[in-house]
């Protein structure tokens, strides 16, 4: 089992960046890939970006977007640059007990609760 708790939501303006964190508990950090997925109103949760176990990045349809993780502070992160207003969702972390990152939201193993973005025009 594992815990994860995401933070560093909030309201920014467009063209604006925020840095969110997520940290997990629980269980050994780096034996699983993570990743982050969104959910904007109305619309199915959408892979963001992920971070293998070994450092290889996913990118999901956002460049603007870039994860990272820190294995002795147990989290990861993502920096979202140039945000818009389409931007605004709750963002997910997720983890998934293998190497390689899934973009599969039913394939992820465990999720955080969220944390809400919304950026403003």
């Amino acid at each position: 089992q594992v815990q994860l708790q995401e933070s560093g939501g909030g309201l920014v303006q467009a063209g604006g960046s925020l840095r969110l964190s997520c940290a997990a508990s629980g269980s050994i950090f780096s034996n699983y890939a993570m990743a982050w997925f969104r959910r904007a109103p109305g619309k199915e949760r959408e892979f963001v970006a992920g971070i293998s176990r070994s450092g290889a990045i996913w990118r999901g349809a956002e460049g603007r977007f870039t994860v990272s993780r820190d294995n002795a502070k147990n989290t990861v992160y993502l920096q979202m640059n140039r945000l818009k207003p389409e931007d605004t969702a709750v963002y997910y972390c997720a983890a998934e007990y293998r190497n390689m990152v899934v973009e599969t939201a039913s394939q992820v193993d465990y999720w955080g609760k969220g944390t809400q973005v919304t950026v403003s025009s």
